[in-house]
């Protein structure tokens, strides 16, 4: 049966000649796998320049009960990438984020305020002039925990106060067990949780805070949520923030 699925694209990786497989995280049926031609026609390539990680694309499937595996048909842009595909730096954020989304949504269902945030920081981060992208994958990463339920509670936030990452609190004193900040980090977190994607260009800080609240970021959602090991393009992210 044909139906219609409006998708945010992970990843594509080749499955044999006739044939990439696409993971997608779907607004109708969450994360979805589907086969694309991967021929050399002109139709292929057009598909292929469709489907970069990070993409949002409407199409056809064939979805038939009991595949885990459907075939798409007729991808069509919802939204023209053109500052992501144009610039290495956006290009590589968007890879390294299409990275943590897809361990993410793994055993994610669909959740329409889940693809709506990721769409629309998508379509913003495109339009983002060069010099205010730096802090971008960190704003986007603390948005997702709020729409995904595992945010950290700053309400009680004091100064001096440590972060303890398992339980998501400030406390006065640090936990028992080694899963928290320093105050000074503990500050970076509660300064995080008030940017916005206006103004997180304010956010004067170095390249190796920078790493460091990344590092922290990937930490608490190992805690939370999945395991965030082994991302093949974090080294790269690191290298140009």
């Amino acid at each position: 049966m044909k139906q219609t699925f409006h998708l945010i694209v992970l990843r594509t990786v080749r499955h044999n000649e006739r044939h990439d497989i696409l993971t997608a995280y779907t607004l109708e049926g969450g994360r979805m796998a589907f086969a694309v031609n991967a021929g050399r026609g002109r139709s292929a390539s057009r598909a292929r320049a469709l489907l970069m990680p990070l993409s949002l694309v409407e199409c056809e499937a064939d979805v038939k009960a009991g595949r885990e595996v459907h075939t798409l048909m007729q991808p069509r842009s919802l939204v023209a990438l053109h500052g992501i595909s144009c610039s290495p730096v956006k290009a590589t954020v968007a890879l390294f984020l299409a990275e943590v989304l897809e361990i993410v949504f793994r055993d994610g269902p669909a959740d329409r305020a889940v693809w709506r945030y990721v769409a629309e920081s998508i379509t913003l981060f495109d339009a983002l002039e060069a010099g205010r992208t730096a802090n971008f994958h960190a704003v986007f990463l603390f948005g997702l925990a709020r729409v995904l339920g595992i945010a950290p509670d700053t309400g009680g936030y004091r100064a001096g106060m440590v972060f303890d990452m398992a339980e998501g609190v400030f406390r006065q004193t640090a936990p028992l067990h080694g899963h928290y900040l320093t105050a000074a980090d503990s500050a970076a977190v509660v300064t995080l949780s008030r940017l916005t994607y206006g103004t997180m260009h304010r956010w004067r800080i170095s390249r190796q805070e920078r790493r460091r609240i990344l590092e922290e970021l990937l930490r608490y959602y190992t805690l939370h949520y999945a395991a965030m090991g082994n991302l093949k393009s974090l080294d790269v992210v690191r290298t140009i923030f």
